[in-house]
């Protein structure tokens, strides 16, 4: 595809990136999909945390919270078509004939998705902190918004670790094993267990304010 057609978060609306990422095409997929979850979650962060009104010496953390926001937006969109691309070289790796020079594409392609993934990742997981202060201090009447940003952001983190292990275990298509992948690529490996771990601190964040989103189901 040429890049003057190709399907980007900012040259298409949510209807044609939507349609394009439900065709058999992998280009975007769901490492792009994990980009826009996290513009998702970045956008309602900024959106609470420009309708809070802070205390006085809570002013200059919202204000930075809600500048870290906006910047997250767009450099998440940014991530997703990044990983559209990567995508593209990965697919084209596996229908090479086989031999030495697929074997040494699929690896380069593998090593570069789950790259790029790990940076939606790392991205996701800065995320995380700001997320919890609107938790805590933002503006009680979005609650709500509080709880679905969570969940985009727990959409994310997902994605983001399922990729970058997925695309560590294609390395041993080529013969090595899952523990000589991870003495190659040890940040790779780490940031699987990072991710992991985020989806816990998610996790336990969304559960402490729940019962303030949504009253009606106190069991």
């Amino acid at each position: 595809m040429d890049d003057a057609d190709a399907v980007t978060t900012q040259r298409t609306t949510v209807e044609d990136w939507t349609r394009a990422l439900a065709e058999s095409s992998g280009s975007p997929g769901g490492g792009a999909g994990t980009g826009v979850m996290l513009a998702i979650a970045a956008s309602l962060t900024a959106m609470v945390a420009g309708y809070t009104e802070p205390d006085p010496h809570q002013r200059t953390e919202l204000d930075a919270i809600h500048e870290r926001a906006l910047l997250l937006r767009r450099t998440a969109l940014r991530l997703a078509d990044e990983d559209a691309a990567a995508s593209q070289a990965f697919g084209a790796a596996f229908h090479q004939e086989p031999g030495p020079d697929r074997e040494d594409a699929i690896h380069r392609a593998s090593v570069d998705a789950a790259k790029a993934s790990a940076v939606l990742g790392d991205q996701a997981i800065a995320a995380i902190g700001d997320l919890g202060w609107l938790a805590a201090n933002g503006n009680p009447a979005l609650i709500a918004d509080v709880v679905v940003a969570f969940g985009a952001l727990r959409a994310a983190v997902t994605g983001a670790r399922t990729n970058v292990s997925f695309d560590l275990g294609a390395l041993t298509s080529a013969g090595a094993t899952l523990e000589e992948v991870r003495g190659q690529h040890p940040k790779l490996w780490e940031t699987v267990q990072r991710l992991t771990t985020a989806l816990d601190r998610i996790d336990d964040l969304a559960a402490g304010i729940d019962h303030r989103a949504a009253p009606t189901d106190a069991g």
